[in-house]
């Protein structure tokens, strides 16, 4: 066996076959995105000396390729929710995250990122995070105004509006445009290069872990400048490499479901790599199968008001909820057709503004007319519609429960745009599985034992985000940033081991 082949994420090497520790650290971090910075930033204020190891030539990660919206709120809400007039409770944020996490919800994990959340606001802007006290009352999937709070997610769609009350919890940077992730990234690594105990060693690639005998990770083997070296971690080593969308593999082998999708949202190094270092040493991956996939119907708001059927020509989703939700639900019908149904006025300008870029299947000056071009059964758009436009009338949508504000009733002439999967709309999605952690951040095996010295965040980690169905914008950053500090300041708690 050569020595390419001993050096990979899924095998470990064994403390005593390090001859020389070439570095030294209290804590190594593998991953610079929002998860490694902000643990890193936890660390070092704890006291700890850290060094940051991350592959490519920049901080970034994929947080930096994000709108950066941060989902935070409970507590009586935070500085920007209350001078926006809202008031929101920890109980009601609690169980929307549950509902919107199902039966694979982290109910402790939760309730701490809840329980903490306007603390970790406050963090964040202690640390030079910039939010506007507005509100943002356009349904939109980005802010692209430098207003600071919109809503984000299916909070005031069934079944979570019927549960919790509503309440914007997406807090967007003070910027213009879709640049929050540059920004927040830009303000992360300005406070981690002010930190005297934090170092960062860019173009540098993790390859494994390093554990003694007693099966403690105590190391990290990296390859820098063409060169394999050991570096030792006193206090433990926190993973912070992203997902696995990028590793094609990987999504065959645990969630087949997502390559249904044409777009893998990440950065380069979402390989899996810290996923496989985490199990090579006895770590749980859990929640493999699970992704993010949407289908951006909106913007414009005014395609909330029409219908999407699918290839019987019934409803199946109230659509006036996240973008995220109407992804996964589409993707769990059994059909080889869907179709958005919109009127002219409701089309709007969506040629114009539209993320989903999905192509016009059929128009009709009367219902019959756009069934039949639909290649639809005879009747059965027709009925849709008829159901559809006196719930409209009545002002209650007694099938599906779209909230009574998108409710308009579809007058001809009618358009169709065809959102069948890989058919030309725009079907983004990225991983949702990982290291299963404990709230804190430490990695555990399956039967939940925690692997001494090992901690995992952001999306290596399997976080309080569980499902496209439950989604909401601003939990991926709001979950990395926070799982982050949690396993920074775990990590910085543990004894320094000196052997």
């Amino acid at each position: 066996m050569n020595k390419a082949e001993k050096t990979n994420p899924s095998q470990p090497r064994k403390a005593r076959d390090v001859q020389h520790w070439d570095m030294e650290t209290d804590i190594a971090i593998v991953g610079f995105g929002g998860a490694g910075g902000c643990a890193a930033i936890e660390a070092a204020d704890a006291g700890s000396s850290v060094t940051i190891f991350e592959l490519a030539s920049a901080s970034g990660g994929s947080t930096a390729m994000s709108s950066a919206e941060i989902y935070m709120g409970g507590s009586g809400g935070t500085r920007v929710q209350k001078a926006c007039g809202f008031d929101d409770s920890t109980e009601d944020m609690v169980t929307y995250m549950t509902m919107a996490a199902g039966p694979q919800a982290d109910e402790a994990k939760i309730r701490n990122y809840c329980e903490s959340s306007t603390a970790h606001f406050q963090w964040l802007v202690d640390i030079g995070v910039p939010f506007k006290d507005s509100f943002h009352e356009e349904r939109a999937i980005m802010c692209l105004t430098d207003d600071g709070l919109l809503y984000t997610g299916s909070e005031k769609a069934y079944p979570f509006a019927q549960q919790a009350k509503p309440c914007p919890r997406g807090h967007n940077l003070y910027i213009e445009g879709d640049n929050g992730g540059p920004l927040f990234m830009k303000i992360v690594t300005e406070n981690v290069e002010k930190r005297e105990a934090i170092s960062v060693e860019y173009e540098t690639r993790a390859l494994c872990l390093i554990e003694d005998d007693d099966g403690s990770v105590v190391g990290i083997v990296i390859r820098k400048n063409q060169q394999e070296l050991n570096v030792r971690a006193r206090q433990g080593v926190i993973l912070c490499a992203g997902g696995f969308v990028m590793n094609e593999e990987m999504i065959a082998k645990y969630a087949p479901l997502l390559s249904r999708g044409n777009s893998p949202i990440g950065n380069p190094g979402d390989t899996g790599t810290g996923i496989l270092m985490g199990m090579s040493v006895g770590g749980a991956a859990i929640n493999m199968h699970e992704g993010f996939i949407s289908l951006p119907y909106y913007p414009p708001a005014s395609m909330t008001c029409g219908i999407l059927v699918n290839d019987k020509g019934q409803r199946f989703i109230n659509e006036d909820v996240y973008h995220g939700r109407m992804g996964a639900y589409l993707l769990a019908q059994q059909s080889e057709r869907f179709y958005y149904v919109l009127t002219i006025d409701q089309y709007s300008d969506y040629e114009k503004v539209s993320f989903m870029g999905a192509q016009v299947a059929g128009t009709g000056e009367t219902v019959e007319e756009l069934e039949a071009e639909l290649e639809l059964r005879k009747g059965s758009l027709q009925h849709t519609i008829e159901l559809y436009n006196e719930d409209c009338e009545a002002g209650e949508d007694t099938l599906q429960h779209k909230a009574a504000q998108w409710l308009e009733k579809l007058e001809p002439p009618l358009v169709a745009l065809d959102v069948t999967p890989g058919r030309g709309a725009f079907i983004p999605y990225f991983t949702l599985g990982g290291l299963d952690t404990l709230p804190s951040g430490e990695v555990v095996d399956p039967q939940r034992r925690s692997i001494p010295g090992l901690y995992a965040a952001g999306r290596t980690a399997c976080g309080v985000v569980r499902r496209a169905e439950g989604y909401s914008s601003g939990m991926s950053v709001g979950d990395a940033t926070f799982s982050g500090r949690m396993a920074g300041r775990a990590a910085a708690a543990a004894q320094r081991n000196s052997q």
